[in-house]
């Protein structure tokens, strides 16, 4: 079964759907280290607490926004 989502406004199919199909689950799949990006799913950003939680069904959007290190 394939996952389809709008990731960062980009269509994004995951074939296999990761099961289960939550944040974590999704954000794995797509390649990201969960410990440095920060989640907006369907225009609500989520906790890192509760993404275990939150499923992610086909035609949901998320904006992923990663973490940079960095300064002087």
């Amino acid at each position: 079964m394939t996952l389809t989502l709008s990731v960062n406004g980009e269509e994004r199919n995951l074939d296999p759907a990761p099961s289960p199909a939550c944040i974590d689950t999704v954000i794995r799949a797509l390649s990201h280290n969960p410990a440095l990006v920060v989640v907006e799913h369907n225009g609500l950003i989520v906790p890192r607490g509760k993404w275990t939680a939150q499923e992610v069904k086909n035609g949901d959007q998320l904006e992923i926004v990663t973490i940079v290190g960095g300064g002087s």
